[in-house]
């Protein structure tokens, strides 16, 4: 059996993915499309809409047949450590493609991107710092330097502005940076781009304008023609029992009292935490009495919403520097979910993973997996003390079977 392998987060599940889940099998010729999903805590450094559980459910009954968990160490990371993760996993369990999302829609400028930096590697470093010194984000320097470069090469190139070029770009760095045998292959993004808000005129829309029209108090259904009817119902089951969604505003009473019980040479033991930025950290929080208010006061040039966010999600959970920098590599491959099909895969290629495969956390006192047990214990304290209802916990949920 072949398998095709895609990267997600399913914040929630919408059409826009079920139509890259099906473009990605049929393109590759794959008998099995296998997910790696973020937990509980996400990319850009905010907590899941819903648990992964509900999120497993989604992607199984929308064309997804295996639904492997990226670790905390790598989900929570900077694009680069988020694409090493996620491509290990899937060349780990067999996949022969991996295929993802972008705004430029086909893979040869991605290829010709990686060579013209790799060719020119000294140079784009030096540009880099150039541009860090004139006060500028390092985001935003990484762009600068990219495009002074870009301005001679003759071959087509990607706008690396666009987040989903973004990350295709530092998966296919990856996979050729390791030298995996696993091949990139890309699906064009159709109708919503990234950052847009959802129109009623179309039933394609980006997760993150789902995420903003249910968290400024529409109803559901404002969403629905968005999603997969499955989805919708796992959406409406979710609010049914917990009568909210997750976000940093509803943990923040818990946020807050995590960075105001250290002091500040405590706070720089948490990943992600740079030198000079805890004192800031501690005097915001002590005035704001919400996340928007709190990340509006240390909000700057240097520190952008996004890694501010990764920060404060280390200091929630209690993650360390020494914890997360001691994860280079993904150690094993945590199943959270299959169909027949994806059950029938495993059967016939699991002795040729490259990681052992784990379905029941009880089992290993793997460091890697301990930080993802803690996450999923963090993220439901959040739930629990905004809605007094409880989620199920890593050891009391066997893998999804459909």
């Amino acid at each position: 059996m072949k398998a095709v392998g895609v990267v997600v987060e399913y914040n929630p599940f919408h059409n826009g993915h079920f139509y890259h889940i099906s473009q990605s099998k049929s393109k590759s010729n794959a008998d099995v499309v296998i997910a790696v999903m973020s937990g509980h805590f996400l990319q850009r450094g905010e907590p899941a809409l819903v648990d992964k559980w509900h999120r497993t459910k989604m992607a199984l009954q929308n064309g997804v047949d295996i639904v492997i968990e990226l670790p905390y160490a790598f989900c929570t990371g900077h694009a680069t450590f988020f694409a090493e993760g996620s491509i290990q996993l899937l060349e780990a369990v067999g996949c022969a493609n991996f295929a993802f999302g972008s705004e430029e829609g086909s893979i040869d400028p991605f290829i010709n991107t990686f060579t013209l930096l790799k060719t020119n590697e000294e140079r784009y470093n030096a540009l880099i710092k150039q541009y860090v010194t004139t006060g500028i984000s390092y985001p935003q320097s990484l762009y600068k330097a990219y495009e002074e470069l870009r301005q001679k090469e003759i071959n087509q190139t990607i706008d690396l502005s666009k987040p989903n070029n973004i990350l295709g770009y530092h998966y296919i760095e990856a996979a050729k940076r390791l030298n995996l045998r696993i091949e990139p292959m890309t699906i064009p993004r159709i109708q919503a781009g990234f950052h847009d808000d959802i129109n009623s005129d179309s039933t394609i829309a980006s997760a993150t304008g789902i995420r903003k029209a249910i968290f400024e108090g529409q109803s559901l259904q404002e969403i629905e023609q968005f999603v997969p009817n499955e989805s919708f119902k796992l959406l409406e089951d979710w609010h049914k029992q917990y009568n909210t969604f997750m976000h940093w505003e509803t943990f923040w009473p818990y946020l807050r009292f995590a960075i105001l019980r250290n002091t500040p040479e405590q706070l720089t033991r948490f990943a992600d935490v740079s030198e000079g930025i805890e004192f800031a950290l501690i005097k915001a929080a002590k005035k704001s009495s919400s996340f928007s208010q709190f990340m509006n006061l240390i909000k700057s040039k240097r520190y952008t919403w996004t890694r501010l966010q990764r920060m404060v999600t280390h200091i929630f959970t209690g993650i360390t520097k020494e914890q997360l920098h001691n994860s280079a590599n993904p150690s094993y491959i945590r199943l959270l979910g299959m169909t027949k099909n994806g059950q029938a895969y495993l059967s016939q290629h699991k002795k040729q993973f490259q990681l052992p495969l784990i379905s029941r956390v009880a089992s290993t006192k793997d460091p890697m997996l301990l930080l993802d047990i803690r996450a999923t214990e963090m993220f439901a304290l959040g739930v629990e003390l905004s809605s007094g209802r409880q989620i199920a916990l890593d050891y009391q949920t066997p893998p999804i079977r459909l």
